[in-house]
């Protein structure tokens, strides 16, 4: 605890050097900035006795008045010692503005006369006359001579990248101008200069080539799948190498883009039916087997053979309307069989079901899942699944997510088989073969998006039971 007197004596001492806080509180045996700032305090507050100590304020000073001299030197003198001029503004009560403006003129004044400003480069005089000005004016002739041999550009933003590296290479060759020069000229940074450069001498294609040929990819796997691929299964087969073309890689971004491009959408014209086989309830349903507790739907299946699916849906043609029932294996989608008629009754359904059920192995027990339809829940239909040991599952009324597997299945037909073509003078003989047609091209040659160790792959429904080992 420093006494009052020693309290005094030290901070007169600081007071008197002209020392910053920091610096006077390093030096051996003095207190800390913390004890010296409470002091300072209390000399302002009266409660020391210090002379010349520093109060919080300015004195009063008549506008427009000069400070005398003496407070000047003073000033100047403090700051040359080390001390802030805020510091000194506040020892003397005048506005550091002021000390501010005395150390400026202080400083002007040892400097001398001041030089005159360097001129710029381009206020110089060329050397030689006007050779700068000329070379520069044949450089841009130059670049507008090349640029002339293409109509499709205005000037040298118009180009692309690469066609402003073909160009200066030109006239570096030619007439042995500089990199520096040519990328002046041509409005191109230097790493992409290089960059450019070296794409083509490893023969990268340009951006354009590389544009042409994924369109004429894209257009020809479009077409070929008879307008019905959407762009994930374009990419799937352009990345495959399908339709008798080598595997391309291309990105989800590139096929969209030329997809748009060239007006490429498949077929979305899907109408709402008006044919409906529910007869009433006439008996008790059968339990729902993919409905789980939670209300979610499982058609999952472990292998094939295990789960089916089934449905009627109508189609309109010139000389009347045409039903398909398809059987489909939950296991991959597979339609195992299919039967149509211009007929939806009971000989329609069973000979459908009664082709799958003979390309079983013996002792097999499938599930066959449908809506309830008066089909299904005829004595024949009861029949054939008691005579093969299938067990029936049936969909609750009026819900269709409860059979949303056949219902996908007649979506994707209709989409990309039915919708969008005139059938109005086609009979049903031929539209029956036309669609047999379709349902082979769907189960082999037409890819579908499979989930294998987290990943999407494509493959069609064929091929991939090749690959796993079982018999298609």
């Amino acid at each position: 605890m420093y006494p009052k007197e020693e309290r005094e004596r030290i901070l007169a001492d600081w007071l008197e050097s002209g020392l910053p806080m920091a610096v006077f509180c390093a030096l051996p045996g003095r207190p800390s900035r913390q004890a010296l700032r409470t002091w300072r305090q209390q000399a302002e507050a009266g409660m020391l006795d210090v002379p010349e100590r520093r109060v919080r304020g300015r004195a009063e000073h008549p506008k427009h008045t000069r400070y005398p001299d003496g407070t000047k030197q003073e000033a100047l003198a403090l700051v040359g010692k080390g001390m802030r001029p805020c510091d000194a503004a506040r020892r003397l009560k005048i506005p550091p503005s002021a000390i501010h403006s005395w150390i400026a003129k202080e400083r002007r004044a040892t400097m001398g006369p001041k030089e005159a400003p360097m001129a710029k480069k381009k206020d110089l005089p060329a050397a030689g006359g006007d050779n700068a000005r000329i070379a520069e004016l044949e450089l841009q002739i130059a670049v507008l001579k090349e640029i002339i041999r293409d109509p499709k550009a205005a000037g040298p933003e118009n180009l692309s990248n690469r066609r402003k590296v073909e160009l200066g290479e030109r006239l570096r060759r030619d007439s042995g101008l500089s990199l520096k020069e040519l990328l002046r000229a041509l409005k191109i940074s230097k790493s992409t200069y290089c960059y450019q450069l070296a794409a083509i001498r490893t023969g990268k294609p340009s951006a354009e080539a590389r544009e042409a040929a994924v369109f004429e990819r894209v257009r020809h796997a479009f077409e070929h799948s008879k307008r019905r691929y959407g762009y994930r299964r374009v990419r799937a087969s352009i990345l495959a190498g399908a339709d008798g073309l080598e595997p391309m890689h291309v990105s989800e971004a590139e096929v969209r883009r030329a997809m748009r491009d060239g007006n490429m959408v498949a077929r979305r014209t899907r109408k709402k039916g008006c044919w409906s086989s529910y007869g009433g309830e006439v008996d008790a349903r059968p339990s729902n087997v993919p409905l789980a507790d939670d209300g979610s739907h499982d058609f999952s299946a472990p292998a094939p053979g295990i789960l089916f699916v089934t449905d009627v849906t109508e189609f309109k043609t010139g000389g009347g309307k045409v039903y398909l029932s398809p059987i489909l294996d939950c296991f991959d989608g597979m339609p195992t069989s299919w039967k149509s008629s211009v007929h939806p009754d009971s000989a329609l359904c069973d000979a459908s079901l009664a082709q799958t059920l003979e390309m079983l192995p013996k002792g097999s027990h499938p599930t066959v899942h449908t809506d309830g339809a008066a089909v299904y829940r005829s004595n024949s239909w009861k029949e054939l699944c008691r005579r093969h040991g299938v067990r029936r599952s049936m969909s609750r009324k009026g819900c269709c997510p409860d059979n949303a597997r056949a219902e996908g299945f007649f979506g994707a037909l209709k989409e990309e088989f039915y919708n969008g073509r005139d059938w109005s003078r086609c009979p049903p003989e031929r539209f029956m073969e036309e669609l047999d047609a379709f349902i082979v091209w769907y189960r082999d040659v037409r890819l579908k998006a499979f989930v294998e160790d987290g990943r999407v792959v494509y493959d069609t429904i064929s091929g991939r039971r090749r690959g796993l080992g079982y018999v298609a």
